[in-house]
């Protein structure tokens, strides 16, 4: 806004007010007095610059973002770390620490249901925060001694870990938040709570869920009356007290599904989230032993029935012309890595879309992409054995199944 007062408009605008009979040439004493005071000016409007575009949420750098989102309470998600289930050939101690490769996990909690025959189940947490542990596997070394252990490996990523939340993504959920306000339960409250829970990535909230039934459904019809009263007399006393109770409930609109809702989950980094997280968000929204009674985020009423996306399998099948010198073995891992670019594209745009659909189009140009000097032509692709786009359902996402070419 104020680039243009730069040192050299500054001084021109200053002589430009002083008399021309007086020397104010480069050097002379009027020029000099005037050109400091006016480098001055010059770094103050530089500084008014930078306030006026942290001021705003569109243009303001991380920190005085994060400042502004403040006033609303809010704040950018913090890294979380990354939880394994860990299998040893003995129970250890909580707060044991084990080393995999160049970083370090602590045993947090024992999960005894996960038991085998052969192995004991422990719940282990990264110690540094960050996508960074997500992609560890193997075997663990004991940092201390521990009796009797000769087996200790990472098999099962339970909650991924998450990077600090990018600048970019926590500009967009607080102008976000100027759209709907979170208010007692509302979609815009739901979504504001889960996507602060570590492990959480994206979230769709379906309503007044309940298996596609609407609550208009439940208001009984004219006709639905008339069958009534035509057949009420003949029902035993029970039954018609009964069938009776139901119906004037559902006729005074106290039989609803209002109070039914359903979220849908993504994990980090794009992927289906464990049982074990999934578990995690619905005890704190709403304990199952304990539904619709308002122990957690949930207001009372809310009966929260969460779960995770659906992935739904791409076999993809394409008819490749090569460039001499190059086969399908030579070329299969850059194909299998540019549809994974693609559908995790895609998975990145589900919660913001009623569905997402798989194109050929977009499949074939992004390999091609990948592989402008190894693939001349392609044509003839199939998704899942038809030549058409792949429209999933609103709680599905792509991931890739057979590829070949």
């Amino acid at each position: 806004m104020f680039e243009y007062n730069t040192y050299e408009v500054l001084v021109k605008s200053a002589l430009s007010r002083v008399s021309n009979d007086i020397d104010k040439r480069e050097g002379s004493m009027v020029f000099n007095g005037v050109a400091p005071s006016m480098a001055e000016l010059a770094q103050l409007f530089i500084g008014l610059d930078f306030v006026f575009k942290a001021t705003y949420l569109l243009t303001a750098p991380r920190e005085y973002l994060i400042k502004r989102a403040s006033d609303r309470n809010m704040a950018p998600k913090p890294a979380s770390p990354a939880v394994f289930r860990a299998e040893c050939n003995i129970e250890v101690p909580l707060g044991t620490r084990f080393s995999c490769e160049d970083i370090n996990f602590v045993v947090t909690a024992r999960m005894e249901e996960a038991d085998t025959e052969d192995a004991v189940s422990h719940e282990v947490t990264c110690e540094k925060a960050g996508a960074l542990g997500n992609g560890y596997t193997g075997h663990l070394i004991p940092v201390e001694y521990v009796n009797g252990l000769t087996r200790a490996e990472l098999v099962e990523l339970l909650v991924p870990g998450e990077d600090d939340e990018e600048t970019e993504a926590f500009r967009q959920r607080v102008l976000d938040s100027f759209q709907s306000q979170a208010f007692g339960g509302n979609q815009a409250d739901y979504k504001e709570k889960v996507l602060a829970m570590p492990g959480v990535a994206a979230l769709k909230v379906h309503p007044v869920w309940n298996e596609g039934l609407r609550p208009s459904t439940l208001i009984p019809g004219d006709e639905v009356t008339a069958w009534l009263e035509a057949s009420v007399g003949a029902l035993e006393p029970a039954v018609a007290a009964w069938l009776t109770a139901v119906y004037t409930a559902a006729k005074d609109k106290l039989l609803t599904v209002g109070g039914t809702v359903k979220l849908v989950l993504l994990a980090a980094n794009n992927t289906v989230p464990t049982d074990t997280l999934i578990d995690e968000v619905q005890t704190a929204v709403d304990p199952t032993e304990n539904a619709g009674e308002g122990l957690g985020l949930a207001p009372i009423g809310h009966v929260v029935h969460v779960t995770g996306v659906t992935p739904e399998p791409v076999n993809v099948t394409l008819n490749l012309t090569f460039a001499p010198g190059w086969s399908w073995e030579a070329v299969q891992s850059y194909v299998t890595g540019a549809l994974d670019a693609y559908f995790s594209e895609l998975t990145g745009q589900w919660s913001s879309s009623d569905f997402l659909t798989v194109r050929i189009s977009q499949i074939e140009s992004r390999i091609l992409s990948a592989c402008p000097t190894m693939v001349t032509d392609i044509g003839g692709t199939k998704i899942n054995g038809k030549e058409e786009n792949l429209v999933l359902g609103p709680d599905s996402i792509p991931v890739r199944g057979a590829v070949s070419g």
